[in-house]
């Protein structure tokens, strides 16, 4: 007779990864009860998904689940203000032709190519810690935990990476930003 997997997250990583997701959340709502409520409903979906066993990166996933759940919070929220204003449409700001125009779209998505590549030009340690800081949320402390680092050096990665990408991203001398 086969056994079930176990839950590929143990107690303590549960504990880890909810106070990660939690700490993401609340740098990103600006109610700490709306994102204790959201940590609880990730981990209530986690519980009710299938086959966790199947889940290669649980702890991708339910940062996944997070951010599903973070969008639809802002969705509600934006709902919630039009209902309530006396004047949704009128008081909206219009959109510039820029926004609309495909060009702003291309120059958008150039620069977002301009920003891997960028990326890519980082050390894998100073790439991993701006990602865990800028895109995971995670404080200065917990990537140090997390890479087993010192703080010390988790801030010395963050910053040689955020002036690399500045430096190369600037435009250079004598040309202009497109606006």
């Amino acid at each position: 007779m086969s056994r079930p997997k176990p839950d590929p997250l143990s107690a303590d990583a549960v504990r880890g990864v909810y106070t990660d997701i939690l700490y993401f959340l609340r740098k990103r709502t600006d109610n700490a009860s709306d994102a204790a409520d959201m940590t609880q409903d990730v981990f209530t979906q986690w519980l009710d998904y299938g086959d966790r066993s199947k889940v290669e990166q649980p702890r991708a996933f339910l940062f996944q689940m997070a951010r599903n759940l973070l969008r639809d919070h802002w969705r509600k929220q934006k709902v919630r203000q039009t209902v309530h204003s006396d004047q949704p449409d009128r008081d909206a700001e219009p959109v510039t032709e820029e926004q609309n125009e495909p060009m702003a779209a291309a120059l958008r998505l150039q620069r977002l190519e301009q920003l891997k590549e960028v990326l890519t030009e980082l050390s894998p340690r100073r790439r991993e810690a701006l990602m865990l800081h800028r895109f995971e949320g995670l404080s200065q402390a917990q990537i140090a935990e997390r890479m087993g680092i010192s703080t010390s050096m988790v801030e010395k990665h963050i910053a040689f990476a955020l002036l690399h990408c500045k430096r190369r991203l600037q435009p250079e001398p004598g040309t202009e930003q497109p606006e």
